[in-house]
């Protein structure tokens, strides 16, 4: 009775180890899908403004605009 007991136990305590585990990858997950979508909006931002300036110089040293960036 004692060995089964202790299986019993065993078992449930390794059930527990893997729910918090678990519960921990769930949210460091979440964590770094937000700091992706932050890190995808500073890109997007970076890119818009990097196009302004290129097309601002481009336009101060009178040159002429590729058809995409007018």
């Amino acid at each position: 009775m004692f060995w089964a007991m202790l299986a019993i136990g065993l078992g449930f305590a390794g059930i527990a180890v893997l729910g918090v585990l678990a519960v921990r990858v769930f949210t460091e997950a979440q964590r770094l899908g937000q700091q992706v979508a932050r890190a995808t909006e500073e890109i997007g931002r970076a890119s818009e403004e990097l196009e302004r300036a290129a097309m601002t110089a481009a336009r101060a040293h009178g040159e002429s605009l590729p058809t995409d960036l007018r």
